[in-house]
């Protein structure tokens, strides 16, 4: 009678599952494990591309509701995806985005703000899938101090070290990055950089997490150490080498950067940072005076953002949600 008793308990929540998971979309050839993501501590929003081309994308856990909006064109649903079984097809040309405005808890900045994210994606040719999602805004390219650049998931930027491989930024300043002398860079210069490549043509989970000194990046889970080589690695500037805990270097995976997110402030910025505040964008980011010079072809299957830094059992925890052993080879 026990066990018969821990069945009949469990039924609805079997059956209240999948209506809460395809609430937006879904199909039965989900694979992963969606309420690993929603029961993480911190969640601010989850997006699974369940729905189909021409709707918006909404986002399921986390106080506040983010509809992602389609720009250039409905964009396309494939089959295949670790959370509902379906992903976003982007093809460099169309991309999601918030205005600034509607951005809500997506608005994560100040001096001791954290953040994380965590995306599943199956990426084609990194020489021009350079962006995941961010709230990051870059202005007209280099010298240009009136971005209003904030969190992003980034890849392949090789000015410091990054070609090819993941590079989540965190901005303090919005615009570019200033030394301890007061001088500036050409660009926003504090990023992390991974050791390994992003995989290409092949499903892999990407994330950073922030917790308001270093920045980490993680692929399928993993966090590699990667020591700084202020020659190899183009990071020879002071900045780089002497601007770090206790005077030392800042690293590259993880990497020092202990001033905390920018934060639009229209009373204090709207004179020299006329384009306002960054929307939250996916698959592409306004940079070099263009919303599409860098934007990302490939599925999108999954994202999330948490206002924490997660912890590195959190995000392989995140990772082994998604299955990739089966959305690599789907039965």
């Amino acid at each position: 009678m026990p066990e018969l008793a821990k069945r009949i308990f469990a039924l609805p929540i079997l059956i209240l599952l999948p209506a809460v998971f395809c609430q937006y979309g879904c199909s039965r050839r989900t694979v992963g494990h969606p309420e690993v993501v929603l029961n993480t501590p911190g969640l601010v929003a989850f997006w699974t591309f369940g729905e189909a081309a021409g709707q918006d994308r909404a986002s399921i856990g986390g106080r506040q509701q983010h509809a992602l909006i389609e720009v250039g064109g409905p964009i396309e649903r494939s089959a295949g995806g670790p959370f509902s079984g379906f992903s976003a097809s982007l093809n460099g040309r169309q991309y999601f985005s918030i205005p600034h405005e509607e951005t809500g808890d997506l608005n994560i900045c100040g001096p001791e703000a954290q953040v994380s994210m965590f995306a599943v994606v199956r990426l084609t040719d990194l020489n021009q899938s350079r962006t995941i999602a961010g709230m990051w805004n870059e202005g007209g390219g280099a010298y240009d101090d009136a971005g209003t650049r904030q969190y992003a998931l980034l890849m392949n930027m090789p000015t410091y070290g990054g070609p090819r491989q993941l590079t989540p930024h965190i901005s303090s300043e919005g615009g570019l990055t200033v030394r301890a002398d007061g001088t500036k860079f050409p660009w926003c210069a504090d990023y992390a950089a991974t050791r390994r490549e992003v995989p290409e043509e092949e499903w892999c989970t990407l994330a950073f997490t922030y917790d308001g000194v270093y920045i980490k990046a993680y692929i399928n889970g993993v966090l590699e150490h990667r020591e700084l080589d202020p020659v190899a690695d183009r990071r020879d500037d002071p900045y780089f080498t002497r601007e770090g805990p206790g005077g030392r270097d800042r690293g590259m995976n993880p990497y020092y950067h202990g001033r905390g997110i920018f934060c639009y402030d229209p009373a204090l910025h709207a004179d020299f940072k006329p384009g306002g505040g960054a929307d939250f964008t996916v698959g592409a980011r306004y940079a070099e005076g263009s919303i599409l010079s860098e934007a990302s072809i490939g599925q999108f299957g999954g994202l999330a953002v948490f206002n924490r830094a997660l912890t590195d059992a959190e995000v392989l925890a995140l990772h082994r949600a998604a299955r990739m052993e089966k959305l690599q080879s789907p039965e």
